[in-house]
């Protein structure tokens, strides 16, 4: 049986995620999709839309057999470890043959080279890497233009400046680590991710996401699966002043902890937060080039979990859990499925929790934790330890 695999937020799950789900059963010949997703908590640093067991529920119902969470110290995470932490939990459940990822560009034989070139450290490829971040570029952009240098090979920039591209690379580097027998598939996506017109058919999430903070979720029936839309509730806005006091409450050395906050950072949140209590408005005041919008509002985020950079250090060395969040009933075999095949402990039950230790069972507090937080920031009352059978 081929099982492929996806990682995903569904921030909302929208036309183009139901696309990406026929394209793995109907072109790559998929008997079963996985979908590891992200919890209630987003990479951007943001709160979901929607709660992550009504947003499995629509992932099974579009034609996904299993949906399982994605830790939440992976899933709030830079693309680096988001995707290096979704690799390691993929490879440790030992049944899936192909992970399938959405990508603005580029086929599988460029992202593996790049990816290669890229793993390839050596100490003139250290030197030539300071050389160019001494220039004031991003580090990514700095190791491309070092493997350019280096290899004079023709690799295109949109690999690493394009933001589906560029997880596309970190799960192919993070597979090549592991020597992982699961092969990546790229599939180009339409349309582009990061613009806020909403269109009829597939549209991109961020023009979703708009309309839903602009309360204006009418417009939106054309532009999704009418299982989601009947779903839609108002953006979840009580996050910010939530997010808000923790950054007032917080000590600069304990900013200095969370992933990402470097150079400083953490006395220029301090010293602006007084004076600019809205999230958005703090965010605008902070972000600069170098330091990404995205960025901060996952150092926010990270800050209010209480993430630390030596955690997600454990947690990425580490072997976690599979929180199994919904599953197809006409597939439930895949659950005794997984079982057998995993090396890390299957939760389906409140009961499982026990077979957690250490890290593993602090990273499951950890979104435990979010869960609570999410629940009480939108009025909700999910149960943490449910599995949805759709």
């Amino acid at each position: 049986m081929k099982i492929c695999a996806t990682v995903a937020e569904y921030n909302p799950f929208h036309l183009g995620h139901l696309k990406h789900i026929e394209y793995m059963k109907t072109e790559l010949g998929a008997e079963r999709v996985i979908v590891l997703m992200s919890g209630n908590f987003t990479q951007r640093g943001e709160p979901a839309v929607l709660n992550k067991f009504i947003r499995a529920k629509q992932a099974i119902i579009a034609g996904a057999d299993a949906v399982i969470e994605l830790p939440t110290v992976f899933a709030t995470a830079n693309a680096e470890t988001f995707a290096t932490g979704a690799v390691n939990l993929l490879d440790d459940l030992g049944v899936a043959d192909g992970l399938c990822f959405g990508v603005e560009s580029g086929k599988k034989e460029k992202f593996f080279a790049l990816a290669k070139a890229l793993l390839d450290e050596t100490k003139e490829f250290k030197r030539i890497l300071k050389n160019h971040l001494e220039d004031g570029v991003s580090l990514a952009k700095a190791k491309f233009l070092t493997v350019k240098e280096l290899k004079g090979e023709e690799m295109s920039e949109e690999l690493i400046s394009l933001p589906n591209n560029i997880l596309g690379l970190e799960y192919t580097k993070a597979l090549i680590k592991r020597n992982s027998s699961i092969e990546p598939y790229p599939m180009l996506r339409e349309g582009d991710h990061n613009s806020i017109i909403l269109k009829k058919g597939i549209t991109s999430a961020t023009s979703i996401r708009q309309k839903i903070r602009e309360g204006k979720l009418k417009k939106l029936k054309k532009s999704l699966p009418p299982y989601v839309y009947d779903d839609l509730k108002p953006y979840p806005f009580a996050f910010d002043k939530i997010t808000t006091a923790a950054l007032i409450t917080a000590s600069k050395e304990k900013l200095a902890e969370t992933p990402d906050c470097s150079e400083g950072l953490e006395n220029r949140i301090k010293a602006l937060v007084k004076d600019n209590k809205h999230i958005d408005a703090l965010v605008d005041k902070i972000s600069t080039k170098r330091y990404t919008a995205a960025r901060i509002r996952r150092i926010f985020i990270a800050n209010l979990l209480g993430i630390t950079k030596e955690f997600t250090e454990d947690c990425l060395s580490s072997r976690l859990y599979a929180k199994v969040l919904a599953v197809n009933a006409d597939c439930k075999d895949i659950i005794s499925m997984l079982t057998e095949k995993s090396r890390i402990p299957i939760i389906t039950r409140k009961s499982d929790i026990s077979d957690l230790k250490k890290t593993a069972l602090k990273s499951f507090e950890l979104d435990v934790l979010a869960n609570d937080v999410y629940n009480l920031a939108t009025n909700e009352n999910t149960n943490e330890n449910q599995m949805i059978i759709v």
